[in-house]
């Protein structure tokens, strides 16, 4: 494609990725109020948040493959649809009280969002190389109107079908995800790679078990896991522990739409910072965010220490998350991309659903406090695999044996 046309679908990316992201911070405030709505029992509320991280889970590598062969368009169009069918799901679950309909409208929002993460991927691939952790961050930067937008919409549309609450949220994700489908349409993305066995041309491709097993593949899908599976553990109840707090549901969602502000507005500079320090570094600053997040909400619960805990929780995710993906996009050669950024995303899928049971476990047993003391445990992992990167790259520089 032409050095123009390449530009404007770029754009046109970052737009898809703005929109289809608009239901991501939704859907945090919704999960957990929903759920305790039609619950059988309070210790289920946030079940449906765990089935959506779940159904991330088992979509993320099929997803990845199904783009790998057909195509970015065709994969993303088809996560449009899933995200339409759990709005709609989502609204028939309330009108008719039924919680497994909105365990099952969860997880078709899940494998779609889940999803829309490859759009950071699509976006590497629009540019060159070295342009490539900018255009990641710039696409993750994208969300900022997500996070603006999304709250409002909840709002907006929460009370569309009183007496029924959060309904009208619901049905503002499929119309939403319609949004987003025709966004998709018109984007002309670079074709999938030849697959090498069709292509004799094309050098072997090494088996995705021997290709996680470098050093930088590995820190990379260890740093994209863990970062993300400290944030959900600590966002995920955090609507619940506001409103048992005594704070408002209003508040709840000002609080969230602060953290995912943060979690994105970062991104129009940490490609930068990666292009500048490295990506081990700025993994190594996230975990650091993360650990302080925790730190901040383990000092109290007045609603300063909700934001503060909060908006360092996003920053340090997208230091951990950006630097990871970078660091991923980087280690890979495009034949190698499909099979190890499904790998990727599943580990992050799996990171972040055992991260949403654990935190829906101990916020309902134990507190909040205990729920910021289990997200340090996830840091110091992230601190220990960057650390070991950089001893290895020491000794390999040093000519010691591996």
């Amino acid at each position: 494609m032409s050095e123009r046309l390449l530009n404007a679908n770029f754009l046109l990316v970052l737009a898809s990725n703005a929109v289809l992201g608009a239901p991501m911070p939704m859907l945090i405030i919704l999960g957990g109020l929903a759920g305790i709505l039609l619950a059988p029992f309070d210790a289920m509320a946030t079940v449906p948040v765990s089935v959506q991280m779940f159904a991330g889970l088992l979509a993320a590598a099929p997803m990845s493959v199904f783009m790998g062969r057909y195509g970015r368009k065709l994969g993303f169009l088809l996560a449009a649809g899933l995200a339409f069918a759990g709005g709609l799901a989502g609204m028939l679950a309330l009108f008719w009280g039924s919680f497994w309909l909105l365990c099952l409208g969860h997880g078709c929002l899940g494998a779609a969002l889940i999803s829309f993460g490859y759009f950071r991927f699509a976006a590497a691939e629009l540019v060159v190389e070295k342009w490539r952790p900018t255009a990641i961050s710039f696409t993750l930067g994208a969300g900022l109107v997500a996070a603006v937008l999304g709250p409002e919409i909840f709002i907006l549309t929460r009370d569309a079908f009183a007496p029924i609450p959060f309904a009208g949220a619901y049905l503002a994700i499929a119309g939403i995800a319609a949004a987003g489908s025709v966004l998709v349409l018109v984007t002309r993305y670079p074709p999938p790679p030849k697959r090498a066995e069709t292509d004799a041309a094309a050098p072997p491709v090494a088996p995705a078990s021997a290709i996680v097993r470098r050093p930088k593949v590995a820190v990379a899908l260890i740093a994209s896991a863990a970062s993300y599976a400290a944030m959900v553990l600590l966002m995920t109840p955090t609507p619940l522990a506001m409103v048992g707090c005594g704070f408002t549901d209003a508040q709840a969602g000002d609080v969230i739409r602060w953290h995912v502000i943060a979690m994105f507005a970062p991104s129009f500079f940490t490609g930068m910072l990666i292009s500048r320090f490295g990506s081990g570094a700025i993994v190594t600053i996230g975990a650091v965010l993360l650990g302080l997040s925790a730190v901040a909400a383990i000092a109290g619960i007045t609603l300063a220490h909700f934001y503060v805990s909060l908006v360092l929780l996003g920053i340090g995710w997208n230091f951990g998350f950006v630097g990871g993906t970078a660091m991923l996009s980087e280690s890979l050669s495009p034949a190698e991309r499909p099979a190890v950024q499904g790998i990727n995303d599943t580990g992050v899928a799996l990171a972040s659903t055992i991260a949403s049971f654990g935190s829906g476990a101990l916020i309902s047993a134990f507190d909040w406090t205990s729920v910021a003391l289990a997200t340090l445990p996830v840091v110091v992992a992230i601190v220990l695999a960057t650390l070991a990167l950089r001893l290895s790259a020491a000794r390999r520089a040093l000519g010691a044996p591996r």
